[in-house]
């Protein structure tokens, strides 16, 4: 019952001293990370559905991309036809001209056979007709009898048979060639006709393959941004919830102290017995946690001790509260043993630590002190956050 009474007399002194409850102080806070919390929880929730939409636009592109692929082999593929027809016409075309090269050159032997025959012919009949007195003459006088006269006279009219027949023969051959030279000339512009389409058809394809392959060529950049949005937006959801992990352990602290000084019982300074050395003692844990803090810090890292001192749920001593076990890192650290060892302790950590042992705070009931994290809120004196 006593215990209670002095508790009471401290909460009592705490208010007069115009100084925050630890009790209140945690409420807000754990209100503040609940809310924060949330906050983050539904940016999370966003960051999600980003992703997702992300992904579904990369699935669509993924999809696009394979159909443009498909298309983009077929029309490779068609390319490669026409343009292996049309390799197979130039090869046509270079035959068929050689072709019309060799009629081209029959041609005109033909012409000149046909103009020495026909030359030869006009000789003859030239011959015979100025000479036809003396030829008559000859044969008629020449002749042995009347059956060579007949015979000799055939003779000359097969000679006029002959070139008329071979005359006739070459004309024809000539005809036959012109008729054969104007065919191949024909197919020859067919051919010409079908490169041009052929050809045509090669460009169209040209065309289309380009504009294909530049489609896929922006579909891909189009999946790399989208990859490296989704990417960040991924990095983004790692870090919101390793954020709402840290925030869910500091709400868990914050609560933890919450119900811990919910539980206190304070004490007043004037019934805290100190012991020999408690001054040297605190003087030393001030200067390895605030010895280049301003003066005001010395002070708080001092009160926070002495807050501990005087509550219910910590060791009642200063001795108790300093080496407490995983409270304060110069303890574990060894430092704090080298600070006593030595005395590092400065006038002003001796002026501190009277100070709080007298009762003095500028922290009010705060209880502990760290370096500030991004969501910690209380009271910052140079680099320390006190709460």
């Amino acid at each position: 019952m006593r215990a209670g009474k002095k508790g009471i007399a401290g909460l009592m002194a705490a208010i007069l001293l115009a100084c925050a409850l630890p009790v209140s102080v945690y409420a807000d806070k754990i209100s503040e990370l609940e809310e924060e919390i949330n906050q983050r929880q539904e940016e999370k929730e966003q960051t999600e559905n980003q992703i997702g939409e992300k992904k579904d636009e990369l699935n669509e592109l993924n999809e696009t991309a394979e159909g443009l692929k498909g298309q983009l082999n077929s029309l490779n593929a068609n390319l490669t036809e026409v343009s292996n027809n049309l390799a197979e016409l130039e090869d046509r075309i270079k035959t068929k001209n050689e072709e019309i090269e060799q009629t081209e050159a029959e041609l005109e032997n033909a012409k000149e056979v046909e103009a020495a025959q026909y030359a030869a012919m006009k000789k003859r009949v030239k011959f015979m007709y100025e000479r036809q007195d003396y030829m008559i003459l000859e044969v008629l006088f020449g002749s042995d009898s009347m059956a060579d006269f007949l015979n000799r006279h055939e003779y000359i009219q097969r000679i006029s048979e002959y070139d008329r027949q071979k005359l006739e023969e070459f004309k024809t051959t000539r005809r036959e060639i012109e008729e054969t030279e104007a065919h191949l000339k024909q197919e020859k512009e067919e051919l010409d006709d079908l490169r041009a389409s052929v050809e045509e058809e090669q460009s169209r394809y040209t065309e289309l393959v380009n504009q294909t392959s530049g489609k896929l060529s922006n579909n891909q950049r189009e999946i790399s941004e989208t990859e490296a949005e989704m990417l960040a937006y991924e990095r983004e959801l790692e870090e919101q919830k390793n954020d709402i992990a840290r925030l869910q352990e500091e709400l868990a602290e914050e609560r933890r102290l919450s119900e811990l000084a919910a539980r206190s019982a304070w004490r007043d300074i004037s019934e805290v017995a100190f012991a020999e050395g408690d001054r040297y003692l605190l003087a030393n844990l001030i200067y390895c946690e605030a010895g280049n803090q301003p003066y005001e810090g010395q002070v708080a890292v001092g009160a926070v001790v002495m807050n501990r001192v005087m509550s219910s749920v910590f060791p009642d001593t200063v001795v108790g509260v300093i080496y407490q076990n995983k409270q304060f890192s110069p303890v574990a650290s060894g430092r704090l043993a080298l600070a006593l060892s030595e005395n590092h302790a400065t006038d002003a950590c001796y002026r501190a630590a009277d100070a709080a042992m007298a009762g003095n705070t500028t922290v009010g009931n705060c209880l502990f002190f760290r370096t500030p994290i991004d969501g910690l809120t209380g009271i910052q004196i140079g680099g320390h956050i006190f709460y």
